[in-house]
């Protein structure tokens, strides 16, 4: 069946439609990583938009359901260059275009997603509909693509209830803004005890705890739209226990203390991302997936200064906050896909969380 990419500009791609045949206004973001695709599918930081995967061949290992990194696929739509129908891999339980279809996840195969990055990277993150409908009229569609903005997505991801997982380690309270599995798996398998709240929970019953640390997860959307959960983080912050952040977790924190945010023209996302630390000038290859970064030029020195920096285009990458035991970074060192250079920064976590005699 045929199928149409029609982008907020006009543009259109014409290929075969696979997964979902539903329609779908979506942002459309690009994606380079080579491998990882189940991890893409299924991470929260995708929720609201349609992933473009340009590396040219996907889903030529099948699909293994261990690799997810939440319950279900996240994205609203899923777009390739090619699908692979005939996957092989000693792990694979299923194709992905079953997992597709399984998901209610539409997506666009046979263009040239390279082109469409390209787009993308000089024009700027924009909107776009896929569609089976052969007889689309452009008059009527692209009002309601330009409409479309990406919002709710932190109450759409994040988890329902508290989770806990058993360890005899330090106790860590992870606040699940859309959390990948990875975060709260690297924690528990140091030992920690982790209890996951949902996004919206209260300082204060996080605190009543008495955890020897809090980590703040990942996430989709704009951190701005996240004004309750800000006001709570600020009562955190005000805490002395150790908090680690990580992706939105960090641009939360950042706006809690006083810094802004900014969206990025096309974003970062992919596994191959060089940052640097700015204390030794060692780089490190990392996962990320964000559109929205923290303003380095709002920071105040006397609570925050900048840790990590993009090698690439400069943006912040991390901060470290004075007279506090917080740190956070924007790349996520949990990897799931992608290199896992930064996991030391779960063991820095541990260190800063043990008590001083």
């Amino acid at each position: 069946m045929k199928a149409f990419l029609i982008l907020e500009d006009g543009t259109v791609f014409s290929g075969t439609s696979i997964g979902s045949t539903r329609e779908v206004i979506s942002e459309i973001v690009f994606n380079t990583s080579m491998t990882g695709y189940l991890e893409v599918l299924t991470d929260p930081s995708y929720a609201g938009q349609a992933v473009t995967m340009t590396y040219p061949l996907i889903g030529n290992y099948g699909i293994c359901y261990k690799d997810m990194e939440s319950s279900k696929a996240q994205p609203d739509g899923f777009i390739v260059r090619e699908l692979s129908r005939t996957p092989s891999n000693f792990r694979c339980e299923d194709p992905i275009q079953k997992f597709l279809l399984d998901n209610d996840i539409p997506g666009i195969a046979g263009i040239d997603t390279r082109a469409l990055a390209k787009i993308l990277r000089e024009k700027g993150t924009m909107n776009g509909m896929i569609t089976t409908n052969e007889n689309y009229n452009l008059d009527e569609v692209l009002p309601k693509i330009k409409a479309y903005s990406v919002t709710g997505v932190v109450r759409k991801t994040t988890c329902k209830e508290i989770e806990v997982l058993p360890g005899k380690g330090p106790k860590v309270a992870l606040l699940d803004l859309g959390a990948k599995r990875n975060i709260a798996r690297s924690l528990n398998e140091r030992g920690c005890e982790v209890t996951i709240y949902p996004a919206y929970t209260k300082a204060e019953e996080i605190l009543s705890t008495n955890p020897d640390g809090i980590m703040l997860s990942n996430g989709a959307g704009d951190p701005k739209e996240c004004v309750e959960i800000i006001e709570e983080l600020k009562k955190l912050y005000a805490s002395d226990v150790p908090i680690f952040a990580i992706c939105l977790g960090h641009q939360l924190m950042a706006l809690a203390t006083g810094a802004d945010t900014h969206k990025l023209k096309y974003g970062h996302r992919g596994a191959n991302h060089p940052v640097k630390d700015l204390k030794t000038g060692r780089v490190y290859i990392s996962c990320q997936n964000h559109g929205y970064v923290v303003d380095e030029t709002t920071l105040d020195p006397k609570v925050a200064v900048p840790a990590f920096e993009n090698v690439n285009d400069k943006t912040n990458e991390g901060l470290e906050y004075v007279g506090k035991k917080i740190f956070t970074v924007q790349f996520h060192p949990e990897a799931c896909a992608g290199p896992q250079d930064t996991g030391y920064l779960f063991d820095r976590f541990m260190d800063m969380m043990k008590k001083e005699d």
